[in-house]
């Protein structure tokens, strides 16, 4: 029969990655897919990994219908088995309610790939109607770690460095450590070329990964290493001590 699962975890925990792999699978046993995504790190109507394995998808929209793609596809004859439906965390939840309805009328299985907590700890609404409504819900077993080295459960945004929690939920950021997180003073080019090096440059918004304890501490790896070089070694007088 059938099934709509639900695959979460954090950033970094190879969501994407397996994605790619299940339609690659399904794929080579004569098994006609469909791939979706939204807001992907490498731009709209892809599905990239960090492993930079990546290939061409529909992109979600606000005003997508799956249930009439759907429809329109089959009447023009068009075979479909299954559906991969990665960044499902920004997916409507009318429109997790439209993948449920395609699992169940048309027989389709749907297999959603998405994070489900936001950097407040929240859940995205599309992630929160999927374990309302997924026949599994599934956290992946290769685990994002902290910068401290513990597992990471909370993903973190952060702006030059600090972590901050308000703001929108969705705002485009970079995901990889770069030297201008480690260093806001440097100069950053923003894809024009080197006359914008002379150009206010504006803060630089980010995310990482971070166990429960140093995310409710808002430590991120930028605030560790700082702290770190701050230091300054007590003085200590072995004579005094022998007092």
């Amino acid at each position: 029969m059938a099934e709509l699962i639900f695959f979460s975890g954090t950033m970094d925990c190879g969501k994407s990655t397996l994605a790619l792999q299940m339609d690659h699978n399904h794929s080579a046993r004569g098994r006609a897919g469909l791939l979706f995504s939204s807001h992907d790190r490498a731009g709209e109507s892809v599905i990239s990994s960090r492993l930079g394995l990546m290939t061409q998808a529909i992109e979600v929209r606000p005003d997508t219908d799956f249930w009439e793609e759907l429809v329109r596809r089959r009447t023009h004859g068009t075979r479909v088995n299954y559906l991969i439906c990665d960044e499902a965390q920004f997916y409507t939840p009318a429109q997790i309610e439209q993948l449920a309805r395609i699992v169940d009328d048309m027989a389709i299985d749907v297999f959603a790939f998405g994070i489900t907590s936001d950097f407040r700890t929240q859940l995205f609404p599309g992630s929160r109607r999927l374990i309302e409504l997924a026949d599994r819900t599934q956290v992946l077993q290769v685990e994002a770690l902290c910068w401290c080295g513990r597992r990471a459960t909370h993903n973190a945004r952060t702006v030059d460095g600090v972590m901050v929690v308000e703001g929108e939920q969705m705002v485009v950021g970079d995901v990889e450590p770069s030297t201008a997180e480690s260093d806001p003073g440097q100069p950053r080019l923003t894809g024009g070329g080197l006359d914008e090096l002379d150009l206010p440059a504006g803060p630089v918004i980010g995310y990482e990964t971070l166990c429960r304890r140093h995310h409710m501490r808002r430590v991120t790896a930028h605030t560790a290493r700082t702290h770190a070089g701050s230091d300054v070694p007590l003085p200590f007088d072995p004579a005094a001590a022998r007092l």
